[in-house]
């Protein structure tokens, strides 16, 4: 599998190009594009329970389409939101995924929950991370651009709830307010998390809960 990611960091597309046989998972409504002889096939990852869990759980589609092309070819992708993707290869390590970022990946990677407890029981992502996990592709998208951050071992960083993207295993995080609850209600900072290192940490640079806190206000007002 080879990937190219074009637009970046506003607009991006990806472009995927598969050999002979080869196949990709997709967050459904991602696809933008495909060659002629693409097959696709949608199905709940991990059966149903693997379905509810992601869907209900982790903000996710109920279903995956799984692209695979017999002959060779190439997709595209995008997120819903305009804003960044980020591909790495995995290597048999573990990714946490904020709702909503997952895109894409190799059939060979397990996307699976994790409990948050505590941890995240009042961060506006919700309850539950996705948990990549395997060898091979995995795509992430975000609303903005992605910066990345390499925590070294004890290293600290705090970063707005609804910026996170996703952290590598090993990443210790905790939520906690601003200050009291009258700073978090009234300075519009809302919920951090605490980052301790060591491994990588994604940011998005815009939040999706700052631009609708924005745009509601803008809306016209319905009269009774």
């Amino acid at each position: 599998m080879q990937s190219e990611i074009k637009y970046a960091p506003s607009y991006s597309l990806a472009m995927v190009t598969l050999t002979a046989g080869e196949a990709i998972q997709v967050e459904s409504g991602s696809m933008v594009s495909m060659s002629p002889g693409i097959e696709m096939e949608t199905k709940s990852k991990g059966g149903l329970l693997g379905g509810l869990k992601r869907s209900v759980l982790g903000g996710e589609s109920f279903f995956l389409n799984t692209f695979t092309a017999p002959s060779g070819g190439q997709i595209t992708m995008a997120p819903a939101l305009p804003g960044d993707i980020y591909h790495t290869q995995m290597a048999g390590r573990t990714v946490f995924i904020q709702s909503g970022s997952y895109m894409a990946s190799s059939p060979s990677i397990e996307i699976d929950t994790k409990w948050g407890g505590s941890k995240t029981f009042f961060s506006s992502e919700g309850l539950f991370l996705l948990r990549a996990s395997g060898a091979g592709d995995l795509f992430v998208s975000s609303y903005g651009a992605i910066h990345e951050i390499d925590l070294g071992a004890g290293e600290h960083y705090t970063m707005d709830t609804g910026h996170m993207v996703a952290f590598e295993e090993g990443v210790g995080y905790e939520v906690r307010k601003v200050g009291g609850w009258k700073s978090t209600l009234l300075s519009g900072e809302g919920l951090v998390v605490d980052l301790t290192g060591p491994g990588k940490v994604y940011m998005q640079t815009r939040s999706p809960q700052g631009f609708l806190a924005w745009l509601i206000p803008q809306l016209p007002k319905t009269s009774n």
